[in-house]
């Protein structure tokens, strides 16, 4: 699912609708750009260049944009403190704990202030301490208004969502809106849309 909004596979049939525009016909560089500009994404595994720095690894996506260099170290530095990650800027991935390697992530993923959020797993290869302080900090963007897309498997991040879509052999087996008591809501809207 994650792959198919973010327009790293093609859709084998329906259509996938991104805030009301129809975007499964997209070409590989219309992606790309609606990627740099409106969609990131957190890997599970992180995903970082082994051979930048933090800083270089946050600001890449930003200077793909056509941000200002001087604009994306202010981003960057500025989710670097949000993230308690305040002087890690010159370390290297390696040089990480998994923790931090997430925040990381996370904020390369936020570094161009998208409008979708996409989490794959997003604390999966982490211990209980780190799940939690990646819950809490996914829950701060949402309340500022980041609109997240999360893949789990986890029930106690799952219960931070205001909607969890469970899928059964590739079918949703429940949709339930946590906000308002768990009442099912049908339909999917919002930023993303999947039609038949």
């Amino acid at each position: 699912l994650l792959h198919l909004v973010g327009g790293l596979e093609r859709p084998d049939s329906g259509h996938l609708w991104l805030a009301g525009e129809k975007v499964d016909g997209y070409s590989e560089a219309r992606w790309a750009m609606l990627r740099r500009r409106h969609i990131g994404i957190v890997f599970q595994f992180f995903n970082l260049v082994s051979n930048l720095t933090v800083a270089d690894n946050i600001e890449l996506p930003a200077l793909l944009a056509g941000v200002s260099p001087r604009q994306a170290r202010r981003s960057r530095a500025e989710l670097l403190q949000e993230l308690g990650l305040e002087g890690r800027d010159r370390s290297m991935p390696g040089e990480l704990s998994g923790g931090e390697q997430q925040r990381v992530a996370l904020a390369r993923a936020l570094v161009n202030n998208p409008a979708l959020l996409l989490a794959d797993e997003p604390a999966g290869s982490l211990d209980s301490k780190g799940t939690r302080d990646v819950t809490r900090l996914l829950s701060r963007f949402h309340r500022r208004g980041q609109s997240i897309l999360m893949v789990t498997h986890d029930a106690r991040m799952a219960s931070a969502a205001d909607r969890v879509i469970s899928f059964f052999d590739g079918r949703t087996a429940d949709d339930a809106a946590l906000g308002d008591g768990g009442t099912a809501r049908p339909g999917v809207s919002g930023v993303l849309e999947l039609r038949d």
